[in-house]
């Protein structure tokens, strides 16, 4: 049991503390490989002053020593390629693991709460809401049933009264008569006027003869 416990932290640990060494011994080398390629540079620039001086014997020497400074180079360069695969390999591997690790947790956790959660609970679940439903409805028919004189009333005589209410209406509709288009107006000719106007100038006439004789 402990170990199912502290297995994982463990695992982590290791696999932190590995990287981290290897991180050591990639810094180790590239500064090698610096102090490496700074001689070589070294062994080529006496090896020109050597020349120079004629001593070619010399300069051969030094062309020497800068391949094997190049051979120790091209070695560790090799040391790091390896280191920085190892290094790939192992995050990859911690990566999988992780995923692995949080896969099962989400595995474990969806068994426990099917555990929790039994069918049967379910369905009982479901029946109780059921009924619960049909017992609110059969409240609420209850409630909207009429009480009093209005639950006397019978519903097929009410109907038959209201069809015969809206076949004397259509009736009364067909027996009225059809009205009739409105008169035409009667046009004056020009120059005539009606009757009724003409006398009511005449009376305006003698009216204003009566005023001017008072």
């Amino acid at each position: 049991m402990f170990t199912r416990i502290f297995g994982k932290p463990q695992q982590e640990t290791n696999a932190l503390a590995t990287l981290d060494k290897l991180n050591e011994t990639l810094e180790m080398l590239e500064k090698k490989e610096k102090v490496l390629l700074k001689k070589a540079a070294e062994e080529v620039e006496k090896a020109k002053e050597l020349t120079k001086a004629k001593n070619k014997r010399a300069a051969i020497q030094c062309l020497k020593r800068k391949r094997l400074y190049e051979q120790q180079i091209e070695q560790l360069g090799n040391f790091q390629l390896r280191i920085h695969d190892q290094m790939i390999m192992l995050e990859g591997a911690k990566a999988t693991t992780e995923t692995v690790d949080a896969l099962r947790t989400g595995a474990a956790a969806m068994k426990a709460m099917q555990k929790a959660t039994n069918i049967d609970d379910v369905d009982k679940t479901m029946d109780e809401i059921n009924e619960q439903t049909e017992n609110m409805k059969q409240i609420q028919e209850a409630l909207s049933a009429p009480i009093g004189a209005a639950a006397d009333f019978d519903e097929d005589e009410l109907e038959a009264e209201l069809e015969e209410l809206e076949g004397a209406e259509l009736e009364e509709q067909l027996l009225q008569p059809a009205t009739t288009a409105p008169a035409a107006p009667i046009r004056m000719p020009a120059g005539r006027q009606p009757a009724n106007k003409v006398e009511d100038e005449d009376d305006e006439l003698a009216e204003l003869q009566r005023e001017m004789a008072l």
